[in-house]
């Protein structure tokens, strides 16, 4: 056997599982596609901001023990998001959002006591004959699209109810200097402890029985080349399992079984459009007196960006457009430059300063995550009658293959970094004992 295992991935799933395996002593490759660590976190430096431009992952949702944990132990901190919300109104101005954005979404409650399950977009048609809480039907619908990147004609209401019955708390905080250097410091742990970290290494074939598994490769640096181990540790997301043929797609030998396949049909890869937007200075904090000087977001009211975001209260010159679920599917067709440009003039025209806006303008950075063969969308989500699904897919095959990633994550936090982390880590520990068994 060329290893104990191998981890198929090298984001936040794949890195975290090496790393408790290796703190075992198992002996450990992990094998990753791209040119870099970190999967659908994606850090590009900036010349002028004192931040990066986050194109993937930016958040921590909630408490985020694993990443906080994980924070601490690397010398590196978080710091919470902050400043005025402000929203457009039906006449086209911005005003103070009094209403916390993310109350509206409470409104799932009442999904817990759904007979059957049914879409988010019929669940919210119940609201729409009372005048009071219409707007916040509409707000949950718009907290469904941004936040969870669903389409909620597809997305499922009890799923959604059940993000919010899982006690999970939704403020958000930051990593300092963006994700890149806890994912530095996870690869740089992981090698420190003996694992094998292999870059630009595309898998295209598993061949398994139990306790033997023959992963086929075809990469710059070992084209051809079949590794032997004796389990493995899938973190590929949703998107690419779901890819039978085409760049990206991994064979299997015998095929996973029907449940596997079942539960992919319910798992939905979100569509996101993300812009970072270089501005020469931050001249939103100046316009109309001042009036945003300490604004963090702004909502719109209609296509192609739902909200933009500042960096307070860290004082940058990054502003991040944001486009989730139908929004994002319409902008698919969009080249890289166009969707620039349209994040920028929405920007302007919704603070009422276009001028200004494009005299300040630097450039633009986006990244097309449905596109990508090594994700195929954003994160996932479940689409009607899902229940059960996210717990099929993380379960082991035959003690030999297992699978991890935000798509696994079991308690409410998938899409997220830390979700992602948690699900590692509970790989990990099952083929530790599975190998631990065999021994």
């Amino acid at each position: 056997m060329e290893c104990d295992a191998i981890v198929i991935g090298a984001g936040a799933a794949g890195l975290a599982a090496a790393r408790c395996l290796a703190a075992r002593a198992f002996r450990v490759i992990v094998l990753e596609a791209r040119d870099r660590v970190g999967g659908r976190a994606f850090s590009v430096p900036t010349p002028r901001s004192l931040t990066p431009a986050e194109l993937g992952a930016e958040f921590i949702h909630g408490r985020g023990l694993e990443t906080m944990a994980l924070l601490r132990e690397a010398s590196l901190a978080a710091v919470d998001t902050g400043g005025d919300s402000w929203r457009c109104t039906a006449r086209g101005d911005l005003e103070r959002d009094e209403e916390e954005f993310l109350s509206a979404a409470t409104l799932f409650g009442e999904a817990n006591s759904l007979m059957q399950d049914e879409s988010v977009e019929t669940f919210l048609r119940r609201f729409a004959g009372d005048p009071l809480q219409r707007d916040r039907a509409e707000a949950a619908r718009q907290f469904v699209e941004g936040f969870d990147a669903a389409d909620p004609a597809i997305a499922s209401a009890r799923a959604i109810a059940f993000e919010w019955r899982s006690g999970t708390d939704w403020s958000s905080t930051r990593p300092i200097g963006g994700y890149a250097p806890l994912f530095a410091c996870l690869q740089d742990d992981c090698v420190a402890r003996g694992v094998d970290v292999r870059l630009s290494t595309i898998v295209t074939g598993i061949t398994w029985q139990r306790g033997a598994v023959d992963v086929q490769l075809s990469a710059a640096h070992g084209a051809g080349e079949t590794l032997r181990t004796r389990a493995v540790v899938i973190t590929l997301p949703a998107g690419v399992l779901q890819e039978r043929s085409g760049e990206g797609s991994v064979t299997f030998h015998p095929q996973l079984p029907s449940t596997k396949y079942r539960a992919l049909e319910k798992i939905v890869m979100g569509d996101v459009v993300k812009v970072a937007l270089l501005f020469e200075s931050p001249f939103w904090e100046n316009v109309h007196g001042g009036r945003y000087y300490d604004a963090g977001f702004f909502r719109g009211n209609g296509p192609p960006f739902g909200v933009y975001w500042t960096q307070v209260p860290v004082r940058t010159e990054l502003v991040v457009a944001w486009a989730g679920g139908p929004r994002a599917t319409a902008l698919r067709a969009h080249a890289t430059d166009d969707l620039v440009a349209r994040a920028r003039d929405t920007f302007g025209e919704l603070l009422g300063a276009p001028d200004e806006c494009a005299a300040a303008f630097d450039r633009g950075y986006t990244h097309d995550w449905r596109r990508d063969p090594f994700s195929r969308g954003a994160y996932t989500y479940l689409a009607v009658g899902g229940e059960g699904a996210r717990e099929a897919l993380a379960a082991p095959l035959d003690d030999t293959l297992f699978f991890a990633g935000e798509g696994t994550s079991l308690d409410g936090q998938a899409g997220t970094v830390n979700g992602a982390l948690e699900s590692g880590v509970r790989a990990a520990a099952e083929v530790a004992e599975c190998l631990n068994r065999r021994s």
